[in-house]
This record gives structure tokens, C-alpha cells and sequence, in this order.
């Protein structure tokens, strides 16, 4: 194991999208802190993509060893990471991190933690025997990663609510809008199933409650939902009149039709999924009014916070802009803030999201 001072040997489980931003971290900004020693992955294609990529950055870099899903335990035997990050398909993240723990290997792990009931049981088990004494440093540690949290503008709705200015928190409006761009996208990939993603609120809304959660230093004690899948699918497809649907994108003849999806016209794309089909047969542009999605695109909740405060929570996948409103009702006044992310109703109005938008004087840099 790594010292405190020496450089960390990080393992990753799962070689797709997500895997490149930690990559491109190690390589980058943070390579002076560990390297890759290995990947897990079901698909060899997709690990000498990355293996490609880290020797076109370093050419000098030791190349990271490939190793299958049933080849974790030799993997960790052989390697002996400090960590292991996961970015595998969701329902198999309690395997790869309670294997961690157990191993005594601290564990970066993608939301949503677990996507069961008996995947967080597993998790709190190997967390519980892992973390031992609460005096010991050296405990195998448990990381997910909510980062949403420390974008600017969330911070600072922490802070003005942690100052009381508005009083009392009483009642929380969150409105979110996923759009026809980031909004189709899950139900072209494997989150468009319940067994793999959890739906929606699992993949994706544990981002909008961690930060509910956090603003107001409370935990739900009574939850109600209800939703539906009432835009995307061959059901709602057939009710609009759009006619015949291709199953995959790359057999739809009309090259303008919004919801297609081109893999070959995508560098990335193209040299993760279309070139590594034949490796795991895992289609990435199924088209996104075809049978088979379970998940739902529309999602409402009504939440009691221990501490006596209430959220109304609303989550739409197939919004004509990308963004989330959200209101605060307090003792004391009334906090709002609206960020549109992606303004598709209005392509002329520079209404985008600060912490991604160049400041003039610092373009090298992000606000």
C-alpha cells in the first residue's frame, strides 16, 4: 500500500464513457498523485481504447493490465491497488466495492451506490467490518461520488441557507429538466432498463436529493412517488403517429430526425461502443421509441424531512431545455434560483450555466 507521501496505484472497474474523466485526471491535473495499474472490463476493446489514449498523453507510462469481471480477486492479488474506482453499469456496483473492502482497498465509487436493497446491505456490511476501529487510519474507505454539490452557485445556496437569511426552512420546490439532447440519451443505452439503471431516480435523482440533503442538513423520513414513461418508447410512439421506428439509430434513413443518434460521426463514441460491439454485443444507439424501456420519463415526489420541512420534486426527461429551477420557503423570506444548462428553446439567448461559461479575462480558465 501507498504511503502518504508516495503516488497511489488506482484499479478501475469499467471502461466505458465515465471511465475517461479519471483517466484524463490521472494523466493530467492530478498525475503526480497515483497512476492506473489496471482495468477490469468485459470488453477488451474498450480497454485498449484507453490503453491508447494513455500512450498518445504519455508515451512513457507503464501500461495499465487488462483483467475480466471474474478475474477481480487475481487482479487484486497481482496489482495490489490503494484504490479501486467504479464506473461499471450500475446494478454491479456492490459487487466490485463490498470485493474492495473486503480486500482492505479503499473505494471511489460513480452514483448511485447500489441500485438494491441487498446491495446496500452488502455495502454497509463490508463498510462496517472494513472501517474497524473509528481510531484507525488505515481503514478501507468508501467514496461516491456526489460532486455536484461544489458547483458554485449549489455551494452558495448552502451558504445562504446555513446563515439563516432566509429563516427557517419550511418547504422546497425542485423542478429539473433533462432535454431531448441529455434526456434521450437514457433511453438509448443500457439505463433504459430497470434491472440495470434503477430508472431514473435511482441514476440520476440521487444527485438532485444528495443536494436537497445537503442544503438543508436534514434526512427524509416519508417519501411518495409516482411517474411514468409517457414520451419515449414504442407505445407513445405509436399514440403520436411517428410511424415505423428502426431499432438502432444507424438503420434510420432520415438523417435529420432529432432523436438519431450517429456513432460513426463520433470519434469517442465510435471507438468506445460502435467499434467494441462485437466484443460483448452492447448497442449504444437503440433508438428511443422501441420496445423494452421500463424506466420512466416523468417523476413527481412529495418528501418529509425529519426536521420538519417538505419537497415538491419534479423530474422530466424530454424538456425542449436543460436546467432546474428551485425554490426555498423559509421563516424568513424566499430563496429562488432557475440555471438553464442548455437553452434549446432560445439557441440566441447566452443564458448557460456560469460554472462552465469562459470568463474573458481568465479564458484558460472556468468560473
Amino acid at each position: 500500500m501507498a504511503t502518504a507521501e508516495a503516488p497511489r496505484k488506482y484499479a478501475l472497474a469499467g471502461t466505458g464513457s465515465r471511465a475517461e474523466m479519471y483517466v484524463d485526471a490521472l494523466l493530467g491535473p492530478h498525475s503526480d498523485l497515483g497512476s492506473l495499474v489496471a482495468f477490469v472490463d468485459s470488453n477488451e476493446h474498450r480497454m485498449q481504447y484507453h490503453d491508447a489514449r494513455i500512450a498518445a498523453r504519455r508515451p512513457d507510462a507503464q501500461p495499465a493490465r487488462h483483467y475480466g469481471p471474474e478475474q477481480l480477486g487475481e487482479m487484486f492479488d497481482v496489482e495490489r491497488p490503494d484504490a479501486l474506482i467504479v464506473t461499471t453499469p450500475d446494478f454491479t456496483h456492490a459487487r466490485y466495492v463490498t470485493a474492495a473492502l473486503d480486500r482492505g482497498v479503499d473505494v471511489i465509487c460513480e452514483k448511485p451506490m447500489t441500485t438494491s436493497v441487498q446491495g446496500i446491505a452488502d455495502i454497509v456490511r463490508s463498510a462496517r467490518a472494513a472501517s474497524g476501529s473509528a481510531r484507525d487510519s488505515a481503514a478501507a474507505k468508501l467514496v461516491v461520488t456526489f460532486n455536484y454539490r461544489y458547483s458554485p452557485r449549489n455551494s452558495v445556496i448552502k451558504e445562504i441557507i446555513q446563515s439563516c437569511t432566509i429563516g427557517k426552512v419550511t418547504s422546497v420546490h425542485l423542478e429539473w429538466c433533462l432535454d431531448t439532447v441529455h434526456g434521450a440519451d437514457y433511453f438509448r443505452r443500457w439505463h433504459r432498463n430497470k434491472a440495470n439503471s434503477g430508472g431514473l431516480l435511482v441514476h440520476k435523482s440521487t444527485h438532485h436529493f444528495d443536494l436537497v440533503n445537503w442544503w438543508l442538513g436534514d434526512v427524509p423520513e416519508t417519501v411518495y412517488a409516482q411517474g411514468g414513461l409517457r414520451f419515449y418508447g414504442a407505445a407513445n410512439a405509436a399514440e403520436r403517429g411517428l410511424g415505423k421506428r428502426p431499432e438502432l439509430s444507424r438503420d434510420n434513413p432520415d438523417r435529420d430526425d432529432p432523436f438519431t443518434l450517429d456513432l460513426e460521426a463520433d470519434a469517442k463514441l465510435r471507438g468506445l461502443y460502435l467499434e467494441g460491439e462485437a466484443d460483448d454485443g452492447y448497442l449504444r444507439d437503440r433508438d428511443v421509441f422501441t420496445e423494452g424501456i421500463d424506466i420512466e420519463d416523468n417523476l413527481s415526489l412529495v418528501v418529509g424531512y425529519r426536521g420538519g420541512a417538505s419537497m415538491a420534486y419534479t423530474l422530466v426527461a424530454h424538456a425542449p431545455w436543460e436546467g432546474y429551477r428551485v425554490a426555498f420557503n423559509g421563516t424568513g423570506g424566499r430563496l429562488e434560483i432557475e440555471v438553464v444548462e442548455r437553452g434549446s428553446v432560445a439557441p440566441d439567448r447566452h443564458t448557460l450555466d456560469p460554472s462552465v461559461a469562459e470568463d474573458p479575462e481568465r479564458p484558460d480558465e472556468h468560473v
